[in-house]
């Protein structure tokens, strides 16, 4: 698959939050309209409470493996097992290339370094969602 980090660069530029910048560059992939995405994502920005909480564009990766892997069956939910396996890959990577996952950290809220800048979370962001969601697709 070509690299759509760039696509997910210019929201964010645009004014889309670290999660939705992620999340609706793969809208077409995930068969959910860009607005629906947008807004489930809106409240993931900026590290889900204020830079306290997980980087949004890992929150936006994780939320993409939920749409790419679960059966969406109320009724019988068994795909959470593999769902959950995931996650965690993309999380290891995400702490491994970035050196943290909590905005807090990344932005180094207290100790005034910077580990990795809003524009670099994403492309890792996507770099991961392209390798362990998408590495079968040529779109």
């Amino acid at each position: 698959m070509e690299s759509r980090s760039q696509f997910a660069a210019e929201r964010h530029v645009r004014g889309y939050n670290c999660a939705q910048a992620v999340a609706c560059t793969y809208a077409d992939l995930v068969g959910v309209d860009e607005i629906t995405l947008f807004k489930a994502c809106e409240g993931l920005g900026l590290g889900m409470g204020g830079m306290e909480g997980t980087c949004g564009a890992l929150s936006g990766a994780c939320m993409l493996a939920g749409l790419v892997n679960s059966t969406g069956d109320l009724a019988h939910p068994t795909s959470k097992g593999s769902t959950y396996a995931l996650s965690p890959q993309m999380v290891s990577q995400f702490a491994s290339d970035a050196g943290a996952t909590a905005c807090h950290d990344l932005k180094g809220r207290e100790t005034g370094v910077v580990l990795t800048p809003c524009p670099r979370c994403i492309e890792i962001a996507c770099d991961l969602v392209e390798k362990t969601l998408f590495s079968d697709r040529d779109a």
